[in-house]
């Protein structure tokens, strides 16, 4: 049996340069909640060591991948350092039709996309608290060469130009404020009367009260 429905479904977009934090925050989210779900990502990037398939992401060939844009099956997809990340629409539609939050963690270009694509999703853009702190993140994650590292770096200093395109911005200092803080931001959303206008989401006596 699916989850029943208390508040409203929500696609949330979570969008940072590269180790920035944003994924350990869905994490973070997912332990707190059991109505939240991560949005698994179709990638043609080989998994790392400690990376699961349908958990993690979906690692497909060049060819499934080729397959997926022309059957119109993402809602977002883009190049991302060599590879392809997309979307899948089914993750969204599932979630949010079950009245799940769907922590969908993707890069600029994907979250550009994917808010044209689901214009009720709520974005959150996600910035270290200085470039030094970045670049100490990235060095630390040893899953780069120093070639990658230096393109992630530069592509980081491109990324945080789009921050004001976001409906909110976040710091990621502390992980556990910043995970509050993103909690915060998904429960105003969810509380917001143009979502919450349908009697589905109030009981009996509540829908009397509101005059639905």
């Amino acid at each position: 049996m699916g989850y029943k429905a208390k508040y409203p479904g929500l696609a949330v977009i979570l969008s940072s340069p590269s180790g920035t934090g944003k994924t350990s925050i869905c994490h973070g989210l997912l332990k707190r909640h059991e109505d939240f779900r991560f949005s698994v990502s179709a990638t043609t990037r080989p998994p790392r060591r400690y990376e699961r398939d349908g958990i993690d992401y979906h690692f497909v060939s060049e060819r499934k991948f080729d397959y997926m844009v022309n059957n119109n099956e993402f809602a977002e997809w883009a190049n991302v350092f060599g590879y392809r990340y997309g979307t899948p629409f089914s993750e969204i539609e599932r979630a949010v039709s079950r009245g799940q939050v769907l922590l969908c963690d993707v890069d600029v270009q994907g979250g550009m996309s994917l808010k044209k694509s689901h214009k009720e999703a709520a974005t959150i853009f996600v910035i270290p608290p200085s470039l030094a702190e970045l670049k100490r993140r990235l060095y630390k994650r040893r899953t780069d060469s120093r070639g990658q590292l230096k393109l992630r770096l530069k592509t980081a200093i491109w990324e945080l130009e789009f921050w004001n395109k976001y409906d909110y911005i976040i710091i990621n200092d502390d992980l556990k404020v910043a995970v509050d803080e993103v909690d915060k931001i998904i429960a105003a959303e969810r509380a917001k009367t143009a979502r919450r206008n349908d009697p589905r989401y109030w009981k009996s006596s509540q829908i009397r009260l509101l005059g639905m």
